[in-house]
């Protein structure tokens, strides 16, 4: 009998160890994309070069472009991010990779004006030895009624 109910604590304590672990990574990807949002409206080229990984791919509704052309939109103002209202966030996990989506709704100011726009922006993160590197970010323009099912 004390076998079974220690075999049931062990159990059930690395069952809940590994769900934690789980939460853990979910949260700091969560955290990087939420940071991202706001290095994008403060501007800060020099910490999204750092998490954009070199080969990454930025899908807008006006083209498709590398990091190095995201960094000079966001360095010029050419699309200023003003502010990512995030209303729902969903994360999965394929091995060393993340893709999250968040629904938001995005105010930029664009070609001399502030826009408003519903998007689901789907983010992919690899894992790698110098942390997690954004590989690709993509807008989908939605309607505010739109929802990410969990």
């Amino acid at each position: 009998m004390k076998k079974l109910i220690i075999g049931f604590v062990l159990t059930f304590l690395s069952v809940n160890l590994s769900f934690s672990q789980e939460s853990k990574t979910e949260k700091e990807i969560i955290t990087l994309s939420k940071n991202k949002w706001t290095w994008m409206a403060d501007k800060n080229v020099d910490k999204l070069a750092l998490l954009f990984d070199d080969k990454s791919k930025f899908v807008h509704m006006s083209g498709t472009w590398k990091k190095e052309r995201e960094l000079e939109i966001i360095e010029t103002g050419s699309i200023w991010y003003k502010n990512a209202d995030i209303h729902d966030v969903a994360v999965e996990f394929f091995d060393d990779t993340a893709i999250l989506w968040n629904r938001i709704t995005l105010v930029a100011h664009v070609r001399g004006n502030d826009v408003s726009n519903e998007f689901t922006v789907t983010e992919i993160y690899k894992k790698g030895p110098d942390g997690w590197k954004l590989l690709d970010l993509t807008f989908s323009k939605v309607r505010d009624t739109h929802e990410i099912k969990h």
